[in-house]
């Protein structure tokens, strides 16, 4: 019980003691917006930087779920 207490403890202070960042998303927002208005490329690039980031944590559960799965998973009786 004072395991789990303490990991709760833990991932509240973290979340608790995070940095706000919000410009990021205003300054991504303005360059993409600005960037379709002119008729750029650059949001074209923009949007697959996003995917790209996107895709990394995914695989990576993705990955870990399938290694997990094999491992611990129930092997059937042979009789």
């Amino acid at each position: 019980m004072k395991k789990v207490l303490a990991v709760l403890l833990f991932f509240m202070a973290t979340i608790a003691l995070a940095p706000k960042a919000n410009a990021q998303c205003a300054m991504c927002t303005a360059n993409a917006e600005m960037g379709v208005k002119n008729g750029n490329t650059q949001t074209k690039g923009l949007n697959s930087g996003v995917l790209y980031l996107l895709a990394a944590p995914f695989l990576l559960a993705g990955v870990v779920g399938t290694i997990w799965y094999t491992s611990y998973r129930k092997k059937p009786d042979v009789a």
